[in-house]
């Protein structure tokens, strides 16, 4: 199935030169009697790097990509494999860590992802936008240390490393923005 320039919308998941790319942002640009120029904004689903490409003209049509989105449960890992499992066939999915590299920092077992199959081959994964994950280290905050709240390192269960404020302690769970990496609360 194609798709013309029109209807492309943010996310949407397309084939360029045999890979999946999902459209990231475009824009048109339409100068005086000439035929319009779209810039577009791709990430490759495969790999997760990012490209700009510009088209020319009306007549610009776009093939949809085979791909699909399944809400799986990340079960265990085994060596460079980690194994998501469908939580409604109960169907298991491994998938290679270099494949979701960027994502490995927020993956605690039980956790829910989307799972995304290209050629019914598992090819990314999509974390939910934030993660809830138990502090294992950090150094004891001193009340009075600073005149306004202060920051101090903690490192995760996952072994990231990110500041959290001086009232957090070694056990302590926290809600973490998994696009940004940042702190968002304790729980």
């Amino acid at each position: 199935m194609t798709v013309n320039y029109g209807n492309l919308r943010k996310g949407m998941a397309i084939e360029l030169d045999d890979r999946p790319f999902v459209v990231v942002e475009y824009e048109q640009q339409k100068k005086q009697q000439r035929a319009p120029v779209m810039r577009i904004k791709f990430r490759e689903l495969t790999t997760g790097r990012l490209i700009e490409r510009t088209f020319s003209g009306y007549d610009v049509d776009f093939t949809l990509a085979n791909v699909e989105r399944r809400t799986t449960q990340f079960i265990y890992q085994d060596d460079n494999l980690y194994y998501f499992m469908d939580t409604k066939s109960y169907e298991q999915f491994p998938i290679g860590a270099d494949q979701i590299k960027d994502s490995l920092q927020y993956l605690v077992e039980q956790i829910e992802v989307e799972l995304i199959l290209y050629r019914e081959n598992p090819v990314a994964i999509e974390l939910p936008i934030t993660g809830y994950l138990t502090v294992s280290e950090t150094v004891p905050g001193v009340k009075g240390d600073t005149a306004q709240g202060g920051t101090k390192p903690a490192t995760l269960e996952t072994g990231l490393v990110l500041n959290v404020p001086l009232f957090v302690n070694g056990g302590d769970q926290v809600k973490v923005d998994t696009r940004t990496g940042q702190y968002l609360s304790r729980i």
